[in-house]
């Protein structure tokens, strides 16, 4: 299995010095990261990822929102794979027509993508769920998109949107390439999430039901505690998952 790391999680330290933050995040043992801001300072980004042995196969970006000419030659220029859409607006989810033109959006940008060589995909949060003739929000969605988007499920958000997030992946199947993995109390409330396997979310289960992942993101929104020792210790976890202790 892979493994990454959202560097949201850490924007505060990055903000503060990014070179010795992703210095760090090697040293607890990713080999992956997952950026969030990809244009602004593509080369700084570059030199310490290369620095320090990462790889980043995603990145979020505001495609549908900012210059996609920009975010895909800064994803290409950083070898990354898959550009995320992080999320849309959350009144879309709830008025007639607003999924398909999600999708519709999606669609566009997964074609100028592919001129960059680069895979669209999106991510959810909990506001994705409403019920659209007795499928989730995210399943429509799914309908509508062209085979080639794929789906970076958050399973946090999902489960508190009240979905099981194993039937929803199961249920999306091949889409379903990335997931955001995250624990806590299954609420609303950032800083109480906690590192992996300390909190309410089944994720070696989670795990098991993802067929078709390609990476598995570490992500805490926010953190009232360390956050390098959050995931550090998420890490450890998934570790713990692999080596079957």
């Amino acid at each position: 299995m892979s493994y990454s790391v959202q560097l949201y999680s850490l924007r505060t330290h990055l903000e503060a010095d990014l070179e010795g933050t992703l210095a760090r995040v090697a040293e607890i043992g990713y080999t992956r990261v997952e950026p969030y801001s990809i244009v602004a300072d593509a080369g700084r980004l570059r030199a310490a990822l290369q620095a320090n042995g990462l790889a980043a196969p995603s990145a979020h970006a505001p495609l549908l929102s900012e210059d996609q000419e920009a975010i895909f030659t800064a994803a290409a220029d950083l070898g990354i794979g898959t550009v995320i859409c992080p999320s849309t607006p959350a009144e879309q989810w709830r008025q007639g027509g607003g999924i398909e033109a999600i999708a519709e959006s999606l669609n566009a940008a997964a074609q100028r993508g592919a001129e960059y060589g680069i895979r669209v995909g999106y991510h959810n949060h909990w506001w994705e769920f409403p019920d659209v003739s007795g499928r989730s929000g995210m399943e429509y969605l799914a309908s509508q998109l062209a085979p080639e988007v794929v789906l970076e499920i958050d399973t946090y958000w999902a489960a508190v949107a009240g979905i099981d997030p194993i039937a929803l992946i199961t249920s999306l199947g091949d889409r379903v390439r990335f997931l955001h993995l995250k624990d806590g109390p299954i609420t609303t409330v950032n800083t109480e999430q906690v590192a992996l396997g300390a909190g309410q979310m089944p994720v070696q289960q989670i795990l098991a039901a993802a067929d078709h992942l390609e990476v598995g993101v570490v992500e805490l929104d926010d953190h009232d505690g360390d956050m390098f020792a959050a995931v550090d210790e998420s890490l450890r976890y998934l570790n713990r998952l692999e080596q079957g202790t």
